[in-house]
């Protein structure tokens, strides 16, 4: 194959094993530190459950002490709050107390697993999501890198993650939110590494191996492709985490597929489609469908080994022999699911700051994860601290431009990462807006957080664009990396200005009304 096809097929990565190379994992795992302190720092404050905390903290607890979720006794959130751990509800029998729950159970148990290092405290059922908080900065990092073969643009695509409000509070409360954009980034990553992987023994075969000759030139099989399935199981997870996973699961395959074929295509092979169909389709399926159905039961694991779990009926199917226990456990589990689809269908109660899916990339109405008032705490007569659940706007409102030129960019160059970025944040977006008109569903913004990676992507990647190529004049790259220099600073700016409404910082009641920049904010 020739040089250039070669390239075309797999552009070399920054830095090679140097200096440069180690660069490529300095950088982003400095600005990981970054957003790893800003998620940590004060992370048990306030000493209080935030919004839904309330349910999955204690969740987490009842699954790493029983193994499924149980129902707690009356005043449990107090007794948690001094530092008491008899919480739950006495039954005469197990089943009597189990809890009906609306969510799968991985996002609780990785919840429960910081509860059971760090205790029942907020700082042990925060430490998980922060974790995650700052383990997707630095996938992020490494995977903007990847596609973008800048060591620069990566850090920047962390960067901007690590400084995003929505992020940030997601990353400091027990909610599951963080866990499922976690699961859905790292599925991409891996991904994306695919992509490279089969690239580059696409560009090996054709050196060494193709076919010469006017005939129909038939390409490989690729092998095993292990990034493939380490996809399938963080999409599974994904979907263990929050049911929104399989909406990642369908679109990440097909365009897996899609990156099958346009590998063939680049590579010189004769229908491509057809032969991505008939040798990388079946891995697809299996690797992306199959291996996250079965990650998603497996994380049913402690409902299934125990009679204590909603709708188990554990009597009745073990008196019948081990065959007819395994079936009709997993009867058990659908008809558990069936529930919790028939639940979401029907949730549509009202609640103050619910939203409609249209105006979350506007940034138009925040959800208020808590607010206590108080006089005194920050030196004046009136003091608020508040948690405010909302995106830093210069980062939101930069991304929707970015999105917009990235439509663009994929329409007219067919660049396939400006398709990926689209297909990732139309993913985590418009199956909501659906939701709300078809269901008329109870939507909240925080529901867009796995789409954020995405948008993020498609800044760095419309930088990339504004700085120009490497070859391109001094005079460009200057104005370009000072486009993109205010640009950050601006993005910097703005975060500081909002943090203390982000953090649960004491600050004047006036500090905090200036921070709510649009009258829907409050």
């Amino acid at each position: 194959m020739p040089r250039s096809a070669a390239h075309r097929l797999v552009p070399p990565m920054p830095g090679g094993r140097g200096r440069l190379g180690r660069l490529g994992w300095f950088g982003p795992l400095a600005v990981a530190a970054f957003g790893g302190f800003l998620r940590f720092d004060r992370l048990d404050v306030p000493h209080a459950f935030v919004f839904d905390e309330l349910y999955y903290a204690k969740d987490a607890y009842s699954l790493i002490t029983y193994g499924v979720e149980r129902q707690f006794a009356d005043g449990a959130e107090e007794t948690i709050l001094r530092g008491g751990a008899d919480v739950f509800r006495a039954c005469a029998r197990p089943e009597d107390c189990a809890a009906y729950v609306a969510h799968p159970p991985l996002g609780k148990w990785l919840i429960g697993a910081g509860e059971w290092v760090f205790g029942l405290t907020p700082f042990g059922w925060r430490f998980a999501a922060a974790l995650a908080g700052t383990l997707s900065v630095l996938v992020l990092a490494r995977v903007a890198r990847r596609m973008t073969r800048s060591t620069l643009l990566g850090c920047l695509a962390g960067l901007l993650l690590a400084l995003d409000g929505l992020h940030l509070v997601l990353s400091r409360s027990a909610l599951l939110d963080v866990f499922l954009t976690f699961w859905v980034l790292a599925g991409f990553a891996c991904l994306v590494a695919d992509r490279d992987a089969a690239r580059a023994r696409l560009a090996e075969w054709s050196r060494t191996s193709a076919p010469e000759g006017p005939g129909p030139r038939l390409g490989p099989r690729l092998g095993p492709r292990l990034w493939r399935p380490a996809a399938g199981l963080c999409l599974g997870a994904a979907t263990a985490t929050k049911w929104t996973g399989v909406l990642f699961v369908v679109a990440f395959a097909v365009m897996a597929f899609a990156w099958d074929r346009g590998a063939r295509r680049a590579a010189g092979l004769r229908r491509p489609g057809r032969q991505a169909a008939r040798l990388d389709l079946p891995l697809v399926l299996a690797w992306l469908c199959a291996v996250p159905a079965v990650a998603y039961v497996a994380s049913f694991a402690g409902w299934l080994a125990s009679a204590g779990g909603y709708g188990r009926n554990w009597d009745r199917a073990s008196q019948n022999g081990w065959a007819y226990f395994a079936v009709d456990s997993l009867r058990s589990l659908i008809d558990y699911q069936s529930q919790v689809l028939g639940f979401h269908q029907g949730l549509s109660a009202h609640h103050d700051y619910q939203s409609d899916p249209w105006s979350w990339p506007l940034l138009l109405r925040p959800v208020l994860f808590y607010y206590r008032s108080s006089a005194g705490a920050c030196g004046a007569r009136s003091c608020s601290q508040a948690i405010l659940g909302t995106g830093t706007p210069v980062v939101w409102y930069a991304g929707l431009l970015a999105l917009i030129a990235m439509v663009v960019w994929h329409l007219t160059t067919r660049d396939w990462r400006a398709g990926a970025v689209v297909l990732g944040y139309a993913a985590g977006w418009l199956p909501w807006c659906y939701f709300a008109l078809a269901d008329h569903r109870t939507t909240f913004l925080f529901y867009l957080l796995p789409a954020l990676p995405f948008l993020i992507l498609a800044i760095v990647l419309a930088c990339g664009l504004v700085l120009g190529p490497p070859g391109a004049s001094a005079v460009r790259r200057s104005a370009g990396a000072a486009l993109v220099g205010a640009f950050v600073l601006l993005a910097l700016a703005d975060f500081w200005w909002l943090s203390p409404v982000l953090t649960a910082v004491p600050v004047p009641y006036g500090t905090w009304l200036s921070r709510m920049l649009l009258r829907s904010w409050i």
